[in-house]
């Protein structure tokens, strides 16, 4: 199989910055998603993971720095968890980095459910987030 393209999207207003690069083992989702085309926005992520497959044999550390996304985002992004279970199920070593807001609990308590449904490591780091007026 040829080589595996990289997918990098800028982050909008509605939709985060992905980057998915096997040479330089970067896998992240930063931003926010809110974005109402969710099967446009996501299957290029998903089917990209589908072709990983055949082709990784390095270690996973998948980050995903989100600081809000909708209900049909927050599908997508379990589908794409579970695309990454398979990697770790087919033996390559998947760690998910979940990142949260110091003052967002939500945020934390969905990304353990998560962890929970798919059954894979996840390390949890919290960040202070900026504010304007300090």
């Amino acid at each position: 199989m040829g080589k595996i393209e990289k997918i990098y999207k800028t982050a909008t207003a509605t939709s985060p910055e992905v980057i998915l690069d096997i040479e330089s083992n970067v896998f992240s989702i930063k931003g926010k998603s809110v974005v109402t085309e969710v099967d446009q926005f996501y299957q290029p992520i998903l089917n990209w993971l589908d072709e990983v497959k055949a082709n990784v044999n390095q270690e996973i550390n998948f980050v995903f720095d989100l600081e809000y996304f909708n209900v049909f985002s927050s599908k997508r992004i379990l589908f794409l968890l579970y695309k990454l279970k398979d990697l770790k199920e087919q033996g390559i070593n998947v760690k998910i980095v979940w990142h949260f807001s110091i003052e967002d609990d939500d945020m934390k308590e969905v990304g353990e459910d998560f962890a929970c449904m798919v059954n894979l490591p996840f390390e949890f780091i919290s960040k202070q987030v900026e504010s304007p007026f300090s």
